[in-house]
Protein backbone atom coordinates (compact mmCIF):
# COMPACT_ATOMS: atom_id res chain seq x y z
CA UNK A 1 0.00 0.00 0.00
CA UNK A 2 2.90 2.28 0.82
CA UNK A 3 4.43 1.32 -2.52
CA UNK A 4 1.73 2.82 -4.44
CA UNK A 5 1.55 6.27 -2.27
CA UNK A 6 5.57 6.88 -3.09
CA UNK A 7 5.30 7.24 -6.88
CA UNK A 8 2.12 9.17 -6.55
CA UNK A 9 3.95 12.00 -3.91
CA UNK A 10 6.46 12.21 -5.83
CA UNK A 11 4.87 12.81 -9.06
CA UNK A 12 2.85 15.59 -7.11
CA UNK A 13 5.44 17.14 -5.26
CA UNK A 14 7.18 17.46 -9.38
CA UNK A 15 4.15 19.00 -10.50
CA UNK A 16 3.78 21.23 -7.85
CA UNK A 17 7.45 22.50 -8.12
CA UNK A 18 6.18 22.95 -11.18
CA UNK A 19 3.78 25.27 -10.43
CA UNK A 20 5.18 27.34 -8.01
CA UNK A 21 8.35 28.31 -10.30
CA UNK A 22 5.64 29.53 -13.11
CA UNK A 23 4.54 31.94 -10.96
CA UNK A 24 6.39 35.67 -11.56
CA UNK A 25 6.61 38.66 -9.90
CA UNK A 26 4.63 41.30 -11.49
CA UNK A 27 5.37 45.01 -10.95
CA UNK A 28 2.92 46.74 -8.96
CA UNK A 29 -0.26 48.12 -10.37
CA UNK A 30 -0.02 51.81 -11.13
CA UNK A 31 -1.50 54.07 -8.69
CA UNK A 32 -5.17 55.18 -9.15
CA UNK A 33 -6.12 58.19 -11.08
CA UNK A 34 -8.21 60.64 -8.90
CA UNK A 35 -11.47 60.08 -7.49
CA UNK A 36 -14.77 61.16 -8.52
CA UNK A 37 -16.70 63.53 -6.71
CA UNK A 38 -17.21 61.95 -2.60
CA UNK A 39 -20.79 62.48 -2.68
CA UNK A 40 -23.66 60.48 -5.16
CA UNK A 41 -26.58 63.00 -6.29
CA UNK A 42 -30.26 62.37 -5.20
CA UNK A 43 -31.69 62.52 -8.42
CA UNK A 44 -34.99 61.37 -9.88
CA UNK A 45 -34.11 57.48 -9.81
CA UNK A 46 -34.36 57.58 -5.80
CA UNK A 47 -36.71 59.69 -5.33
CA UNK A 48 -39.58 57.59 -7.40
CA UNK A 49 -38.09 53.94 -5.64
CA UNK A 50 -38.79 55.29 -2.52
CA UNK A 51 -42.34 56.86 -3.37
CA UNK A 52 -43.10 53.17 -5.03
CA UNK A 53 -41.74 51.83 -2.00
CA UNK A 54 -44.08 53.76 0.33
CA UNK A 55 -46.69 53.05 -2.12
CA UNK A 56 -46.60 49.40 -2.04
CA UNK A 57 -46.02 49.46 1.66
CA UNK A 58 -49.50 51.62 1.97
CA UNK A 59 -51.17 49.10 -0.39
CA UNK A 60 -50.04 46.16 1.57
CA UNK A 61 -51.24 47.83 5.27
CA UNK A 62 -54.59 48.52 3.65
CA UNK A 63 -55.01 44.84 1.92
CA UNK A 64 -54.22 43.29 5.17
CA UNK A 65 -57.05 45.16 7.11
CA UNK A 66 -59.22 44.55 4.43
CA UNK A 67 -58.64 40.90 5.17
CA UNK A 68 -59.13 41.04 9.10
CA UNK A 69 -61.76 42.82 9.04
Amino acid sequence: MIQNKKPFASILFVLISFVCSAQTQNPPPPPAGPSGPVGLPVDGGLIILFAAGLLYGIYKVYSNRKKVL
